[in-house]
């Protein structure tokens, strides 16, 4: 049987794959929101495919889609994606799942140095870095841009190629990935 959900993780993830994609923090994605943050990351898609995807996304119709939305919208492409795994795949091993969770983590660490090598040069510069913490809403003071850089610039040579990036990211992981935290509701 297949697995239908998102679990805590994804859902913090996929919040702030939402707050990245809605630039003007208007709590709605708009088609050129979207059509950015694709061609930030290399790919490219039709005006015309971007405006149908939301449109079918939003319970509205009207093409923007708020964050609830959206978590129902990639909930609804895991199902179909899952579907497609499990008919495509007759056997499932413990091996092959640790082999996709490893191509899914490679792959997010991919999209993720896209978005910060804005230029696509292959290597995440002071600037970029500065743009990039910018654009997902963090004010860095330039200490805390030099720290950064510092930490995960391995080769020192004042820019973070891929390794570096990845490096960087799965050493220090258990600082980025935080376990749920229990509210003090009475």
């Amino acid at each position: 049987m297949s697995q239908n959900f998102i679990n805590f993780s994804e859902i913090r993830d996929l919040r702030t794959a939402f707050d990245l994609l809605d630039r003007d923090q208007d709590g709605h994605v708009t088609p050129e929101e979207l059509q950015f943050m694709l061609r930030n990351l290399g790919i490219h898609v039709r005006d015309e495919l971007i405006d149908d995807l939301l449109r079918e996304a939003s319970r509205t119709g009207s093409g923007l889609i708020d964050e609830t939305e959206f978590l129902q919208w990639v909930a609804r492409i895991q199902a179909l994606k899952e579907e497609s795994n499990t008919s495509s795949s007759g056997s499932s091993s413990s091996n092959s799942t640790t082999q996709a969770a490893d191509d899914d983590l490679t792959q997010d660490l991919v999209a993720a140095f896209r978005v910060f090598d804005r230029d696509g040069n292959g290597y995440i510069t002071r600037d970029e870095l500065k743009s990039a913490m910018d654009m997902i809403g963090e004010n860095v003071t330039e200490y805390q841009l030099n720290e950064m850089l510092e930490l995960a610039d391995a080769d020192k040579d004042g820019r973070i190629n891929y390794e570096d990036f990845q490096n960087f990211f799965l050493n220090n992981l258990d600082t980025f990935v935080q376990p749920p935290t229990t509210s003090g509701r009475k």
